[in-house]
C-alpha cells in the first residue's frame, strides 16, 4: 500500500456529530462558507482539529506541572 492510499484510509470519515443551532446562524454559516468557497463540514472539522490540538497541549502542560 502506498503512503497516499494509507493516508486516505486513515482520514476516512466514519462518524457524525449532530448539533442543534438556530436556523439564522446555520443559514449565515452556510452562506459564508459558500462565499469563501469551502464547505460547512470542512470548517467544522478544521475547528475540531484546532480545538483538540490547543486543549490537548494545555492538558499535557497541566499534567506536567503536577
Amino acid at each position: 500500500m502506498t503512503n497516499k492510499s494509507a493516508r486516505k484510509k486513515s482520514n476516512k470519515k466514519d462518524s457524525q456529530l449532530l448539533i442543534r443551532i438556530n436556523s439564522e446562524e446555520r443559514d449565515a454559516f452556510i452562506d459564508l462558507c459558500d462565499q469563501l468557497d469551502t464547505s460547512a463540514a470542512r470548517e467544522v472539522r478544521k475547528f475540531i482539529r484546532k480545538f483538540l490540538q490547543k486543549h490537548s497541549a494545555e492538558l499535557t502542560n497541566d499534567s506536567d506541572a503536577n
